[in-house]
């Protein structure tokens, strides 16, 4: 099996350089229909927009800083050189799972958000000893350690298929979650 790839940084890093844009538009705008026409909240909402536009640009390294989730043969490993990379051998784990939900929005007014994760179950209870670099994923109320993947579907396939290939019987597959966040 050649190993499978997924793109982490790349999507989550151009998302961010358009809010970034968007904000900084408006704020703009906002600051110019200050300077025209006054209005002390254009002013304050003129530069909250514009601060939050330049968020992004100011954690530029580490928000482009390269992130790939690699699926091979000899198990699953998160690389990210300039953060926590790790790696697990398939024989270190119980099961492996893809977990996606989908969140409506508050009160079905907003844009419906996704969350792709993967989860890692451990095989023995030596597991957290081994990998500390991995504790900032442990989900303390079930022991899985959780590797959120993207705020979309799109790589699901490719990730599925290559789990399948690559942890055998581990695989428990893709788990549907039902959550809302906000007012229903």
């Amino acid at each position: 099996m050649h190993p499978v790839v997924i793109d982490v940084a790349g999507p989550s890093t151009r998302k961010a350089l358009i809010g970034a844009a968007v904000a900084l538009a408006l704020g703009v705008l906002g600051l110019v229909g200050f300077a025209s026409s006054g209005g002390l909240a254009l002013l304050l909402i003129g530069a909250a927009l514009v601060v939050l536009g330049l968020l992004p640009l100011l954690a530029w390294k580490k928000l482009s800083r390269p992130r790939r989730l690699v699926v091979e043969a000899q198990g699953v490993r998160w690389d990210d050189p300039q953060g926590k990379p790790w790696a697990v051998a398939w024989g270190e784990l119980g099961a492996v799972a893809v977990s996606r939900s989908l969140d409506a929005g508050m009160a079905r007014r907003s844009a419906p958000r996704t969350f792709l994760r993967l989860d890692l179950f451990p095989g023995d209870p030596g597991f957290a000893a081994r990998h500390p670099e991995m504790a900032h994923l442990l989900r303390r109320e079930d022991g899985r350690y959780r590797l959120p993947v993207a705020d979309t579907f799109a790589p699901l396939p490719v990730l599925d298929g290559a789990l399948r290939q690559a942890a055998g019987p581990r695989y428990r597959g893709v788990v549907d979650e039902q959550i809302t966040i906000g007012l229903t």
